[in-house]
């Protein structure tokens, strides 16, 4: 019967190859007149202005040509190395084809590509019309950005064997260990079917007859299906589209250029696009990436211990209650479309998750679309307690701001402003009847926002002296606390929380504060990285798209850029990103770390002299605390797991790996929620650990405020007041 199937679908391989032969005589995809004239523009724009001024020469080309073959094969598998051979006489040539408004190698790259891809679909369905076994003791390398593509057919072949026989042994072990797991927990599924989350998403419970599941066979064979519809049906736009990205791309990976249709779906921030779910979104892999989860938008609402996180790559899509429909390959503009949807409307989600980037295992996660609603974005406070030794308690102030968000167009005193600062500044005035010794400022996970509330909110902890310092093509500008209020909001001592996913804003703020020695930087080993600023451009015509250029940089006060390195907390306690391949130093093609001078400042207080016996007292707190050890061992497996290459083929190896994974999962699940739909203080490991901090600080520091004298501010009259004029 088995046999039967396949051989129907090797049946349908040559009629979908001998249908899309006959189409693609029709209408090849090749370069539209005008798009010439959008080529040269883009020439002319991207080195002129462009923070590097670097011109569009033989170094961008190969940077440029490199981009391209790899935006179509990015794990090598489908070129052979003989395509790669031919494509080289153009290694240099992209710069002056550009130039010359030529787009032609983007579709010979394409079609090459394409033939590939109908070759490998032959040979994934023959492969799987063939018997499988997995006793043999050998291994499949599945990550190959860095490996060198096929020398010839034969090595092709062997790759794609192993490559085919990975899938179906994950499906096999998957399906047999879900299997056990509904036998052992029968109850715990029942009660699963009928929980809805906190964003209204979950199944009714209604039960309804079901279609068998599809074989391994068949799974396999209808995504490599579909991969190959997919790149066939790939347009003249869709093309042209990659072949400028490439060139954009080659100056630094915020750089970018946007289509007429991706600059109507996207909603740009940093190059990611805010979906109906609530995430940002990246093409990697081949897959819709999750770079950020927004706050307030259905997936940070959701609490349940099966969710969306940042890393999570999405691979398939249903919508409402019919079959999740594969996007693997698809290009990001038509995964968000299928993403996107209808308010109150229900998508279901398949997903590797970013615990397991070898993808052997994905999980189901359905959401309730919705607005990312600015009120829940905003800065939420809270009185927490540490008891003493002696049983006395001590109360701080917790802030956690998402993001830096501002009302551009209105001023303070009209209707609808609103602003960041504002409110953690009321956050913190409704702290003064609780007395509280210290503050925590929470940026985990705040992935940046407006330029002037990251300026502000530093006005609130430094009366003034500079905040930020902004290097452009031609000057370097020094940006200044608002010299608007003669005291500060908050003069006590105060811890800074950060991950790798605090970036831009929070890194300035972050830096400021741990620069004037005004806070104690806590978190992963570093911020995210990103020091630089983009900047949307029109090409004209509605037709002829935008393009986005890094114009800018920022740099601490010390002179010290953010680009690559960061922020460096103070004392580490990492998070589970931590070992995770996320930052700017993971992007191919980022900009350089660099410097400039020192700005004139004066620093407010000397935490560094705590610093010491802070570590001390915190590592035997920690070392004792069964809670944080499995904090680590979590983060430690991801960092594991983010660093294996290969995978075993054989059965009972490739079991007890699986096994492993699903049962760490489990725990982490555990621990990060799976007790409580909205976790606490008490489950936030490094939260709980800062506030131990700063109660030792205040301890050891005598908890006193930061006098106004040491602020600096005899250099106020020769410096530009940012914001004075209500910018």
């Amino acid at each position: 019967m088995k046999r039967n199937v396949i051989a129907g679908l090797l049946v349908v391989c040559a009629a979908v190859c001998a249908c899309a032969a006959e189409e693609q005589a029709k209408k090849e995809p090749a370069p539209l007149p005008y798009y010439r004239e959008i080529a040269q523009k883009v020439s002319r724009v991207l080195p002129s202005s462009h923070l590097l001024q670097h011109p569009l020469d033989d170094v961008i080309s190969q940077k440029a040509w490199t981009n391209l073959i790899t935006s179509f094969d990015f794990d090598h598998s489908f070129f052979l190395q003989s395509d790669l051979d031919a494509f080289s006489r153009m290694t240099f040539q992209l710069d002056d084809d550009v130039k010359a408004g030529k787009s032609d190698f983007a579709y010979e790259v394409y079609r090459v590509f394409r033939t590939r891809i109908e070759e490998r679909y032959v040979f994934v369905t023959n492969q799987l019309a063939k018997p499988f076994t997995f006793t043999e003791n050998e291994s499949y390398t599945w990550k190959r950005k860095n490996a060198p593509w096929p020398k010839d057919r034969a090595e092709q072949d062997e790759l794609w064997r192993k490559r085919i026989k990975n899938e179906m042994l994950a499906q096999l072990i998957a399906k047999e260990l879900d299997a056990i797991n509904a036998t052992n927990k029968p109850a715990d599924k029942a009660a699963a079917t009928n929980k809805t989350d906190a964003a209204g998403s979950g199944t009714n419970g209604t039960a309804k007859a079901s279609p068998p599941p599809p074989t391994p066979q068949e799974s396999i064979a209808k995504r490599y299906k579909q991969y190959l519809i997919v790149i066939q049906d790939m347009d003249e736009e869709a093309i042209f589209q990659r072949y400028l990205s490439a060139i954009a791309t080659a100056y630094d990976p915020h750089s970018d250029y946007m289509s007429p249709r991706r600059k109507e779906d996207f909603d740009i921030d940093m190059n990611l696009m805010l979906c109906g779910i609530g995430a940002q979104l990246r093409s990697e892999d081949g897959m819709a990436k999750i770079m950020e989860i927004i706050p307030g938008g259905p997936a940070d609402r959701d609490k349940r211990p099966v969710r969306l996180e940042k890393g999570d790559k999405i691979i398939g899509v249903g919508q409402g209650d019919a079959e999740i429909e594969d996007i693997l390959h698809w290009p990001l503009d038509k995964a968000v479309r299928k993403i996107r949807g209808k308010k109150g409307s229900k998508v279901v989600l398949n997903v590797i998750p970013a615990t397991d980037p070898s993808g052997t295992t994905t999980k189901l996660v359905d959401l309730v679309r919705d607005e990312v609603k600015l009120e829940e974005q905003a800065a939420t406070g809270h009185v927490a307690r540490v008891t003493l030794e002696n049983g006395k308690k001590r109360a701080f102030g917790v802030v956690r701001l998402p993001t830096f968000y501002g009302t551009m167009d209105k001023r303070p005193n009209q209707p609808g402003f609103r602003s960041a600062t504002v409110d953690v500044l009321k956050r913190i005035a409704s702290f003064n009847s609780e007395e509280v010794e210290g503050l925590v400022l929470d940026l985990r996970n705040n992935g940046g926002g407006s330029l002037r509330e990251a300026i502000t909110l530093v006005g609130l902890f430094v009366r003034s002296g500079p905040a930020v310092q902004v290097r452009e093509q031609r000057q370097i500008g020094v940006l200044q606390v608002p010299n608007i209020s003669p005291a500060m909001a908050f003069r006590k001592p105060m811890v800074v929380l950060i991950n790798r996913a605090s970036a831009s804003a929070s890194e300035i703020v972050a830096g400021a504060l741990q620069d004037y020695g005004r806070a104690i930087v806590i978190g992963d080993t570093s911020s995210h990285g990103k020091g630089t600023v983009q900047s949307v451009m029109s090409l004209g015509d509605e037709k002829f798209g935008s393009i986005k250029v890094t114009t800018a940089s920022f740099y601490r006060i010390t002179g010290s850029s953010t680009q690559l390195k960061g922020v460096h907390s103070d004392i580490v306690i990492p998070s589970s990103l931590d070992g995770l391949d996320i930052g700017e130093d993971k992007l191919p093609g980022a900009l350089p770390w660099t410097e400039v001078e020192q700005a004139l400042y004066v620093p407010v207080g000397t935490p560094a002299k705590f610093l010491p016996k802070l570590k001390e007292r915190s590592a035997e707190r920690l070392a004792n605390n069964p809670r944080y050890a499995k904090h680590c061992r979590t983060a430690r497996h991801l960092k594991e797991l983010s660093e294996r290459t290969e995978v075993p083929l054989e059965y009972e190896a490739r079991r007890k790996l699986m096994q492993a994974e699903n049962e760490m999962r489990k725990m982490e699940e555990e621990e990060e929620g799976g007790k409580s739909k909205t976790p606490s203080d008490e489950d936030d490991v490094v939260l709980i650990e800062a506030l131990n901090i700063l109660s030792d600080w205040v301890t050891e520091s005598g908890g006193g405020d930061i006098p106004i004298e040491t602020e600096g501010d005899l250099r106020t009259r020769m410096m530009r007041i940012f914001g004075q004029d209500g910018e």
